[in-house]
C-alpha cells in the first residue's frame, strides 16, 4: 500500500504532499503523463537534477548492430532502441537571479498532482528564497488526448510580500545527445539489467531545420541509423500585469525562450508552453515543421481553455466505459484508476504503432513491443475500447511481411512475429529466452479472437486481418512434427514458454495448449468467413494460396497435439522434462538473491524447476474450458510455490486462477502485489517506467479473477469470486457495441445495459440469461465459490516425488567447498 502521510487517499487523484528527492526515479514514472504516442516523465518543470529526464515518442527509435560474441545463422542482427526526445518541460525560475531548485530549496509547502479525470499533472510550491521572500509557484502539465501531438504546460508566479526581479527560462533541449549544464541523466545507466534499455554512445540526432519566430522555436532531427525524423515546436504565452521583456537564442540543440519580468507583489505571472511534436518515419523534417505549425496555429485559433475542456470530456467518456468501482475502500480504488488510466495514457493514441511495455513513461526494455500487448492488454481494450484494440492488432497485421521473411529465415511456413521489436524485425540477442518463444503467433492469434468474440467486427478478419490467422497456423505446422508410435501425436520441440527460466524444451504445454487454439481457431474462422464473407474469402484464398488440404492439416495437428500429462503425480508437467529437474528451494532464498536473473547464470537457473513467471498456470486461464477444475487445482498446487514472481506479469494470473479453485485469501494477496507493483516499486524498477501489461492485468484480475468472466469460444460467462471484505464491486463491459454495467455482491450480480440496441445472452454458473435495455437481469448467487484456507506454499510436505516415485528435497545452488556423495559430504 501506498504511504497515506505522503499519498493521501483520495480516489480520482494521486497526490504527493512531501518532496523527496531521494526516490525522484520513481515519483518521475508515476506521476508521468502521456497519451501513447507522446510521453513526458514527471520531472520537475526546473530541469535540474533527475532520475532520467525523459520525453518519449512511441516508436522513434535508433537502431544499432548486434555483436554476437559468437555469431550464428538466423541470429537477429539489428538492434533497436527509444530514443529520448527533444525535452520541452524545461521551465526554469530565478528571482533575484536566485534558483528555484527543489532538491535544495526552502519549500513551505509542496504538492504536486496527478488528476486521472483531467488528465492534468499539477504542483504548488511555497517557496521561500535565500533573501526571506514568499513566491508561490504553481505548474501544470497535460499531454492531449484528443489532439495527439499536442502538449500543453503552465508556469504561475506569484511575489507574495516583496517586489523581485523575476526571470522564466523556458527550454527545449536535446538531452539524447549529452547533458544539459546540471548534468541531468538523458538515458539509462550501463547495467546488466536486461530490464533497462541500451546506451548509445554515439551522436543520435542528426540536426534539420531549426529557427525562432517571436515566442515560437523549431528544433528537427533525423536519426543518425534508423532514418526517422523528429521535429518539435513551442510556443510561448506570456501573461501578466507586470513589465515584460524577452530575449531568445537557439542553436542545433537547444532554444531558449527567456523572459525578464518586474514583478511586482500579488500580481501573478503566468506563462503559457504549448509544444506540438511530429515524428513519421520517413517524412522529411521540413514537412513535420509544417505539420507541428499548423497543430500551434489551430491551438492558437481555439484558445488554450478549450484543450482542457475537449480533454476533460474525452476522459469522461473513457471513464464511463472503462471504470472498474470497489466502493467503500478508496485507497484500492486510488490505486485501481491509477493503473486503468495508465492503460489509457499507454494506447489511447498509438494508432499505427505497438505498445510498448512501459508505455510512453520510461525507456525500460528499450520501448519494445512484446507479447504482453496481445495477452494482457487486448482483453482490456476490447471489452471497453475497441476502436484501441483494433489499432493494436492492425499493428500485428502491417508486420507480417517482416514475419514472413523471418519464419523464411528460421525454415518456417507462414509467418514467426518478433519475440520483442519496434520496428518489426527482431531485436532479441538472446535466442533462447527470446526468438524460442514462438508462442508469441499463438497470443497474437489468441488477441484477434477476444477482438472478434468481444465486437463480432467480421468485417476487420475480411480486409485482411483473417491473414494473420492463417499465416500463424501454417508456422505450426512447419514447427511441429507428426510422431505415429501407436496413435499419431503432433510435437513441438525446442521451444521456450512464458517462463524464461525454462528455455528451448520439447513439449512446452503453454506453447502446444496455444498452437492447438490456433490451429483449430484457423480452421473454424477460415470456414466462417466463406460463409459470412464469400467475396472477402475468395480474395484471401488467391491472396495466400489457400487450400482445403491445409484445412485438413490444421485441424488434425489441433485434434492430436501433445499436451504433457503425468499420470503418476496427476498434473501436466511444463514440459517432457520439466519434471527430471531438481526443485529450487524459493523458500528459503535470501532476498538479496532475487529476482535470480540478477544473481545467477541462466544455466544454473535452467537445471531446475523454478519460474520466473506463471506458464502452466497462464494456459489454464487463457484455456481453461481445456481444462477440469480439478485438474486447475493439481497444476496450481504443484506450481504456485515454484514460482518466483520475478516477473510482474505473473502474481495477476495466480489471482485469477486462485481465485475460481479457491484460494480466495491467496487470489486477493496476489491481486493486491500485481495493483501496487508499480505505485509501491515492488520489483525495484518502476523507475525505468510504468509496467503495463500489470496495469492490464490489473483489469483482469478484476473482471475475469474475481468478477469471474470468461468468453471461451466467443461465449460470454460468468462464474463470481467477490472477496470476503470488499462490499461490492462494479465494473462496464462492451459487447458486440451493447454497454452494460455489472454490479456484483456476495449475493447476487445485477447486470444492466446501459447504451445499445442488441440483447446480450450469457450464463452465470451454467444457468443462461438474456439481457436488455430496460430489461435488467438480477441473478442470485449463492456464495462465491469454494473457499480453501492458506496457500500450496504453506503445506507442511516440503518434499517432491519424481514420476518414478522417488523423493527430491528443495534446494538452493551456492558455492560450497562440500562435496556431495551418496553417504554423506566430503569437506575440503
Amino acid at each position: 500500500m501506498l504511504d497515506a502521510d505522503r499519498y493521501p487517499i483520495d480516489p480520482w487523484r494521486l497526490t504527493e504532499v512531501q518532496y523527496s528527492p531521494d526516490d525522484a526515479g520513481l515519483t518521475e514514472t508515476l506521476f508521468a503523463v502521456g497519451n501513447g504516442y507522446l510521453g513526458l516523465r514527471g520531472n520537475n518543470a526546473e530541469g535540474r537534477r533527475a532520475h532520467q529526464h525523459g520525453t518519449y515518442i512511441n516508436g522513434l527509435h535508433e537502431t544499432f548492430k548486434i555483436r554476437h560474441a559468437e555469431q550464428a545463422y538466423g541470429f537477429a542482427e539489428v538492434g533497436q532502441t527509444i530514443v529520448n526526445a527533444p525535452d520541452s518541460k524545461i521551465m526554469r525560475i530565478y528571482v533575484d537571479d536566485e534558483p528555484l531548485a527543489l532538491d535544495e530549496a526552502d519549500l513551505l509547502d509542496y504538492e504536486r498532482t496527478l488528476d486521472f479525470q483531467t488528465g492534468v499533472l499539477s504542483r504548488s510550491v511555497l517557496w521561500l528564497t535565500p533573501a526571506g521572500k514568499r513566491v508561490r509557484v504553481e505548474s501544470s502539465r497535460m499531454v492531449s488526448f484528443p489532439e495527439r501531438h499536442l502538449a500543453i504546460m503552465t508556469m504561475d508566479v506569484t511575489m507574495l510580500d516583496a517586489d523581485a526581479p523575476l526571470t522564466i527560462s523556458c527550454q527545449v533541449l536535446n538531452r539524447q545527445d549529452g547533458e544539459d549544464e546540471y548534468a541531468g541523466s538523458a538515458g539509462p545507466e550501463a547495467t546488466l539489467d536486461p530490464r533497462k534499455a541500451e546506451r548509445i554512445a554515439d551522436r543520435v540526432f542528426r540536426p534539420g531545420e531549426f529557427w525562432q519566430d517571436g515566442d515560437r522555436s523549431v528544433l528537427s532531427y533525423r536519426i543518425a541509423n534508423s532514418g526517422m525524423r523528429v521535429a518539435v515546436m513551442a510556443d510561448h504565452i506570456v501573461d501578466t500585469a507586470n513589465h515584460v521583456t524577452s530575449q531568445h537564442y537557439i542553436d542545433a540543440d537547444i532554444a531558449k525562450n527567456v523572459y525578464s519580468i518586474t514583478a511586482r507583489q500579488g500580481v501573478p505571472v503566468r506563462i503559457t508552453k504549448v509544444v506540438s511534436y511530429h515524428s513519421p518515419r520517413n517524412t522529411p523534417t521540413r514537412e513535420l515543421v509544417d505539420r507541428c505549425r499548423r497543430t500551434l496555429d489551430r491551438v492558437a485559433a481555439d484558445g488554450v481553455a478549450l484543450q482542457y475542456m475537449k480533454q476533460r470530456e474525452w476522459l469522461d467518456a473513457y471513464w464511463d466505459r472503462s471504470d472498474v468501482e470497489v466502493p467503500g475502500l478508496d485507497g484500492v480504488q486510488q490505486a485501481i484508476r491509477w493503473n486503468i488510466f495508465q492503460l489509457a495514457q499507454a494506447s489511447a493514441r498509438a494508432e499505427g504503432l505497438g505498445i510498448p511495455a512501459k508505455g510512453v513513461t520510461g525507456s525500460g526494455y528499450s520501448g519494445h513491443y512484446f507479447w504482453d500487448t496481445e495477452i494482457y492488454l487486448v482483453p482490456f481494450l476490447a471489452y471497453t475500447s475497441p476502436l484501441w484494440a483494433r489499432n493494436a492488432l492492425r499493428v500485428r497485421q502491417d508486420m507480417l511481411p517482416l514475419a514472413r521473411a523471418r519464419a523464411r529465415k528460421l525454415n518456417e511456413a507462414g509467418a514467426l512475429f518478433p519475440w520483442r521489436t519496434i520496428n518489426g524485425e527482431e531485436a532479441s540477442a538472446y535466442y533462447a529466452a527470446g526468438t524460442a518463444q514462438y508462442h508469441i503467433n499463438a497470443d497474437v492469434t489468441y488477441a484477434l479472437a477476444k477482438f472478434i468474440y468481444a465486437t463480432g467486427d467480421v468485417g476487420f478478419l475480411a480486409d485482411g486481418a483473417i491473414d494473420i490467422i492463417v499465416e500463424t497456423a501454417r508456422m505450426w505446422v512447419t514447427l511441429g512434427f507428426w510422431r505415429g508410435n501407436g496413435e499419431p501425436s503432433f510435437e513441438i520441440h525446442g521451444v521456450t514458454g512464458p517462463d524464461e527460466y525454462t528455455t528451448v524444451v520439447n513439449n512446452n504445454l503453454f506453447t502446444n495448449v496455444m498452437a492447438r487454439f490456433n490451429l483449430a481457431y484457423a480452421v473454424t474462422s477460415v470456414r466462417d468467413l466463406a460463409v459470412s464473407r464469400p467475396d472477402a474469402h475468395a480474395r484471401m484464398i488467391k491472396r495466400l494460396d489457400l487450400t482445403e488440404d491445409e484445412l485438413i492439416e490444421w485441424g488434425a495437428a489441433a485434434e492430436a497435439m501433445v499436451i504433457p500429462f503425468s499420470e503418476a503425480l496427476q498434473i501436466h508437467p511444463q514440459d517432457s522434462h520439466f519434471l527430471d529437474r531438481e526443485v529450487w528451494d524459493l523458500a528459503n532464498t535470501p532476498p538479496e538473491q532475487k529476482p535470480l536473473m540478477l544473481h545467477f547464470h541462466p544455466l544454473v537457473i535452467y537445471r531446475f524447476q523454478v519460474l520466473k513467471q506463471a506458464d502452466v498456470v497462464l494456459a489454464l486461464f487463457l484455456q481453461g474450458n481445456h481444462f477440469t477444475l480439478g485438474e486447475k487445482l493439481a497444476d496450481f498446487d504443484y506450481y504456485d510455490p515454484l514460482t518466483t514472481s520475478d516477473s510482474t506479469l505473473s502474481n495477476v494470473v495466480q489471482s485469477i486462477i486462485a481465485a475460481e479453485i479457491g484460494y480466495q485469501d491467496l487470489a486477493l494477496q496476489y491481486f493486491t502485489h500485481t495493483l501496487f507493483v508499480d505505485l509501491a516499486n515492488l520489483h525495484k524498477n518502476t523507475p525505468d517506467g510504468v509496467h503495463v501489461a500489470s496495469a492490464g492485468g490489473v483489469w483482469s484480475g478484476l473482471v475475469s479473477g474475481f468478477g469471474g468472466m470468461r468468453d471461451h469460444e466467443g461465449v460470454l460467462t460468468f462464474d463470481p469470486r467477490l472477496p470476503a471484505s470488499w462490499p461490492r464491486l462494479v465494473y462496464r463491459l462492451l459487447w458486440h457495441g451493447t454497454r452494460m454495467l455489472v454490479t456484483l455482491t456476495s449475493e447476487s450480480m445485477l447486470v444492466t445495459v446501459v447504451e445499445g440496441e442488441n440483447p446480450v445472452r450469457f450464463w452465470v454458473r451454467g444457468e443462461r440469461y438474456e439481457v436488455s435495455l430496460g430489461n435488467d437481469i438480477d441473478v442470485p448467487l449463492d456464495g462465491q465459490g469454494p473457499v480453501r484456507p492458506g496457500s500450496p506454499a504453506q503445506k507442511e510436505n516440503a518434499r517432491y516425488r519424481r514420476e518414478d516415485g522417488s523423493l527430491m528435497l528443495p534446494s538452493i545452488p551456492a558455492v560450497t567447498d562440500t562435496i556431495p556423495t551418496m553417504s554423506g559430504v566430503i569437506t575440503r
